[in-house]
């Protein structure tokens, strides 16, 4: 029990918020601790989570990138306009555009930065501003509401009514959600390719001289986090049902802070899929918790960012000095 809480601290320590946090919601507001809410968290956090374990490879890798918000907005468009060119499609025609336009996009930013040795952050904010000014230009902040039915049909995996008379359930973007949750997580548990992701970041010189290729590194990471961006655009399109060009439009920061908050490192080789979750789920709950107490809107990020600063205080603390009984001697029974 000690090895596992030492080896998965931050993950700990974020369950350990997660649960302060929500029983004090339980108690502030009526209707935080239901089944109910609990779903439509699970729902409406599908999108960023999908993000958010892209964007952990490229952590891990030791890169940077802000600009997968605003490509997922312009897969968006571009997938919406392709299927209108072959006919409407249907959800396998839709993820392979949507997939394959945002590993071209995340693939561009890995291509700038290895041909040109430009550091990541400082290649991604020209992409983010490249890609908005173009999106916003083409399209001239023009909505898009005339979509496939296929897409913007709610898909509901399961739904039950309750003794109150509402009814909680499970959509599509749940199911996708735990898609590209297990296919990260697999990636970079499970293959050869996840540990030099993983030694990459922690010694780009190292890995070199071990054989490992740099270029590949990056192509894969960055290229993964396309993936997911134009995977998850597709899907908030569905939630939306309708394509708006500034919709996701400042929502990287949030999730690159939910990110770092589970546990993945600026300076890459280290992070975990797990941690990433639950830093995305810790930051919806928050926020969740206080619009349901009526809370001003404007006031979310200074709260949340003292919920950040203390979670990542915590996660950054020796789990001995939280739970002293870890630290003691003995057979540990």
């Amino acid at each position: 029990m000690r090895s596992l809480i030492r080896t998965h601290a931050t993950e700990f320590s974020l369950l350990a918020v997660i649960v302060v946090i929500s029983a004090v919601l339980s108690f502030a507001t009526a209707n935080f601790f239901s089944l109910g809410n609990a779903f439509d968290l699970l729902n409406i956090s599908a999108v960023n989570i999908i993000f958010a374990v892209g964007l952990l490879v490229v952590l891990i890798a030791g890169g940077i990138d802000i600009s997968f918000a605003v490509a997922a907005s312009v897969v968006q468009y571009g997938t919406a306009i392709a299927l209108g060119w072959i006919g409407g499609g249907g959800w396998i025609s839709g993820l392979l555009i949507a997939g394959s336009l945002g590993v071209l996009l995340g693939c561009f930013n890995a291509f700038l930065i290895h041909r040109f040795r430009i550091i990541s952050i400082v290649a991604t904010i020209s992409t983010f501003n490249i890609y908005f000014g173009l999106l916003m230009f083409f399209t001239r902040g023009v909505s898009i509401y005339d979509l496939p039915d296929w897409l913007t049909d709610r898909v509901i995996l399961f739904e039950r009514e309750m003794p109150d008379g509402t009814w909680i359930e499970i959509t599509l973007p749940v199911l996708v959600m735990i898609v590209c949750v297990v296919a990260t997580w697999t990636l970079i548990t499970r293959t050869t390719t996840g540990r030099q992701l993983y030694a990459f970041g922690d010694n780009p010189e190292g890995a070199r001289r071990f054989g490992i290729n740099i270029g590949a590194m990056q192509f894969i990471a960055f290229g993964w986090l396309g993936l997911m961006a134009g995977i998850g655009g597709l899907i908030q399109a569905h939630y939306a049902q309708e394509v708006v060009p500034n919709a996701l439009y400042g929502r990287e920061l949030d999730v690159l802070a939910a990110v770092v908050l589970g546990g993945a490192r600026l300076g890459g080789g280290k992070g975990t899929v797990l941690g990433c979750v639950l830093g995305v789920l810790l930051i919806s709950i928050t926020q969740n918790g206080l619009n349901l107490m009526g809370v001003s809107p404007f006031a979310f990020k200074m709260i949340i960012g003292a919920i950040i600063l203390i979670a990542i205080t915590l996660s950054n603390t020796r789990i001995e000095r939280l739970l002293p009984f870890v630290g003691q001697k003995g057979t540990g029974r």
